[in-house]
């Protein structure tokens, strides 16, 4: 099936009036729990696991797509109006984006903004159009040993461009594989850590670990974190941007959609990664550096177009290599399983409907977007005074009743708990939860392809190094672990001065104003004090 072929058969499949229904749902419900900071795309795909199992493959995975990308753009709104971040990938959105909005020009920002997500989108769903078949093609191509390297390839890259730690990600990672091994083993089917437990012969339920850990543990966590008293920009302002600023912003638009596409497709590249490149080349081009931090409208395009950009070429590598580039879909890959589908690089032509349906679905999806953002701006804002302590416990309450659902197991409730628990202990010690669920799904790639691998060369390892495709993906996997080490061998050497000469030599720029700390962006103080954190991170 050519190019062509296939997208005409996703279009049929994404106008069915089923699908248009679930598209606008799933965008609808994104931008909703995009806009509540602490209900992230993650937290809410984990409640809504249950409702997929009735529903149709294609059907399933474009609700949950629109939630995805929806969630990117619903937290600029809080962004913008609240100098609160939404989700993590929001925070560059912060730095200019509330400036605007304290002008009186929070409108233009959230128009500017849905301009370029649209158009990040679009621009990514062509590329995914375009690379996605041949990148499968040539998977079918690739045996054991590679498939080994690629899904340890992808869990060493969400740890090393995920977040700042790679040593907690690599821990979470480490945790995640050990959790794969429980129950029977897939070659000899012996028992594995089931303790004579039944339940636990058949392997823990990815679903009731997923929900466990986002559905519960990032409510708990979010619950104890929730700040009183949020301040919502009264004027709105113009609601489109005028042509001279939307003039202004098509070099950042154009530049974040090709930069976000390109980090979006690495495994562990998208999050928090394309808006913060975006902003730093932004900022370092701009004729107008010296607006960064004041109130730039190119410092919320280009940040928030290759932040949709970014989330929407994720698909790459889940669709055609079967490798989920983060935990939000490493959930969609869960999903995947529970309708009896295997993403990778034979989905493309035994379930052509789910592939190219999704892919269509695209471009409904990032047109809702553009059409649904300004005339719901009043909602929004309205959703944002519903106190989180109401709304966590409702979603804690629905998950435990969603995992139920699945197996009708009470098993899998405790399991929930358990993971709940695991997963508030992990964030207040500034682990991330992703990395974890990554390793879990591709924890089990690594060990049938490894054992595949060694069945195929008697138990002989040069089978990894003598096949060139091989060898160049364990160079690469050995050259990112030995980066990784580099680095956290030079920060603690750099190790911070202590506290009265930290302050003393905080980057101080003209007019008493400071360097914001993630982007060097000149803020007030107050708005330094406001900084939001890393996720997981402790103010």
């Amino acid at each position: 099936m050519d190019i062509l072929e296939g997208l005409g058969q996703g279009l049929a499949v994404a106008f069915q009036p089923t699908n248009l229904l679930f598209v606008f749902v799933g965008v609808l419900i994104g931008m909703v729990i995009g806009v509540l900071p602490g209900l992230g795309p993650t937290a809410t795909i984990a409640l809504l696991l249950p409702l997929t199992f009735g529903l149709e493959p294609a059907t399933a995975v474009i609700m949950l797509a629109g939630i995805y990308y929806g969630s990117m753009y619903g937290g600029t709104i809080t962004s913008v109006l609240l100098q609160l971040p939404g989700e993590a990938s929001s925070v560059v959105t912060v730095i200019d984006g509330h400036q605007m909005a304290r002008q009186g020009r929070a409108g233009a920002a959230l128009g500017i903004a849905a301009i370029g997500s649209a158009i990040g989108g679009v621009v990514a769903t062509v590329g995914l159009i375009l690379l996605a078949p041949p990148l499968a093609g040539l998977a079918l191509r690739l045996g054991p040993p590679e498939f080994t390297f690629i899904a340890m390839l992808g869990l060493v890259l969400a740890a090393y461009l995920g977040t700042r730690s790679f040593a907690k990600s690599f821990g979470a990672a480490a945790l995640g594989l050990l959790l794969a091994t429980v129950g029977q083993d897939p070659i000899e089917g012996t028992s594995r850590f089931a303790f004579d437990s039944i339940n636990l012969l058949g392997g823990l339920d990815f679903a009731a670990i997923a929900m466990g850990l986002f559905g519960v543990g990032e409510v708990l966590y979010s619950l104890e974190q929730r700040q009183g008293g949020l301040v919502i920009a009264k004027k709105i302002g113009r609601a489109l941007p005028s042509k001279a600023e939307f003039k202004q912003s098509r070099g950042a638009i154009g530049r974040g959609s090709v930069l976000g596409f390109g980090l979006g497709v690495l495994p562990g590249g998208g999050g928090m990664v394309p808006p913060l490149a975006s902003y730093a080349i932004e900022k370092r081009f701009s004729k107008n550096r010296a607006n960064f931090g004041r109130g730039a409208i190119e410092g919320v395009a280009g940040p928030e177009t290759a932040n949709n950009a970014g989330a929407q070429a994720a698909f790459v590598p889940l669709l055609t290599l079967g490798l989920p580039a983060n935990g939000v879909l490493a959930l969609m890959f869960g999903a995947l399983l529970i309708q009896g589908i295997t993403p990778g690089p034979q989905l493309v032509d035994q379930h052509p409907a789910v592939f190219w349906g999704v892919i269509a679905s695209m471009f409904i999806g990032n047109l809702l977007l553009l059409v649904l953002n300004i005339p719901l701006i009043g909602v929004f804002i309205k959703i944002l005074r519903i106190p989180f302590a109401v709304l966590g416990p409702i979603a804690a309450i629905v998950t435990l009743i969603g995992v139920f659902t699945i197996n009708n197991d009470i098993f899998d409730m405790w399991v929930v708990l358990a993971f709940g628990a695991v997963g508030y202990l992990m964030r207040k010690a500034g682990f991330e939860p992703g990395p974890l669920v990554l390793a879990f799904v591709l924890g089990v790639i690594v060990e049938r392809s490894m054992r595949q691998s060694l069945l195929l060369a008697n138990g002989d390892l040069d089978i990894f190094v003598t096949r060139p495709a091989s060898a160049v993906l364990l160079a690469v996997l050995v050259s990112l672990v030995l980066m990784a080490a580099v680095q956290a061998v030079r920060r603690r050497r750099h190790a911070s001065p202590p506290t009265g000469e930290h302050d003393a030599a905080e980057a101080q720029l003209p007019n008493g104003e400071q360097a914001h700390p993630v982007t060097g962006a000149p803020v007030t103080a107050g708005q330094v004090a406001e900084a939001p954190c890393e996720p997981g991170a402790q103010r």
